[in-house]
């Protein structure tokens, strides 16, 4: 064991939260905490699979040493591989190891994956009752959590919102520029009131690059939370529980 992981009493995790516009990372030490600066760069447009690799390879590279890597996805994630890839729109995501083949370019690194707006919840949840996770970006994300237990993933993303728009089309950032602050501002709240007569939750966090954009009075049970949480929430995906 190195001198630098003694001092920690635990293994680092790399954090990377994959988001539509950006790919950010941090080094978190085993109580969730950063360990160094946030490095951020564009996402590249439309990456392919490989492209994707390839930046964040370059994004860590001057990031301290790590032990194992957590990684938040725009798309629906399961058993470590991409399903959908909604903002990349490229057919070779489906199915993609993206822990596993990410991992191997690092050093043969254990990973962990998981949707992006899921790890986010991780880093900012009370743990009681049902809680609901929105993040405002690119596009919707968003992630349930009953008792501090995630619950199966659902793509609120992709359903049907107001008239024949999605949730992504009608919330998402290119509606925010298309019809202004003050009417995006407006979908918002009908947005969590939809949400709160479909799921009646305790307690809603909002997230996302777009939060900040937010302009209305929100209900006690409404917060905002910061963004910083879709890293911090990575250290969760390596729970014993989780397994």
């Amino acid at each position: 064991m190195s001198a630098a992981r003694s001092r920690r009493r635990g293994p680092a995790t790399l954090a990377i939260d994959v988001g539509g516009s950006g790919l950010k990372a941090s080094v978190l030490g085993p109580d969730g905490a950063m360990l160094s600066s946030r490095v951020r760069v564009d996402t590249p447009d439309a990456p392919s699979p490989d492209e994707l690799v390839d930046a964040l390879v370059a994004l860590v590279l001057p990031l301290p040493s790590f032990d194992r890597i957590s990684i938040g996805f725009p798309g629906v994630v399961r058993d470590n591989r991409v399903l959908t890839a909604p903002h990349f729109g490229n057919e070779a995501w489906k199915r993609f190891p993206l822990a596993e083949r990410l991992g191997q370019r690092l050093g043969d690194k254990p990973a962990r994956l998981l949707n992006d707006a899921e790890v986010q919840g991780y880093g900012v949840i009370a743990g009681q009752g049902l809680e609901l996770v929105l993040t405002l970006g690119t596009g919707l994300g968003s992630a349930l959590f009953r008792d501090g237990e995630l619950m199966p993933h659902l793509e609120f993303a992709q359903f049907p919102a107001f008239g024949k728009r999605t949730m992504n089309r009608y919330v998402g950032k290119a509606a925010r520029h298309k019809v202004g602050g003050k009417k995006w501002n407006h979908r918002v709240e009908k947005t969590i009131e939809a949400f709160r007569t479909l799921l009646q939750f305790d307690r809603l966090y909002l997230g996302g690059g777009n939060a900040k954009k937010l302009d209305i009075d929100l209900p006690p049970d409404v917060l905002i939370v910061s963004n910083e949480a879709g890293l911090t929430g990575g250290i969760r995906l390596w729970d014993e529980r989780r397994g």
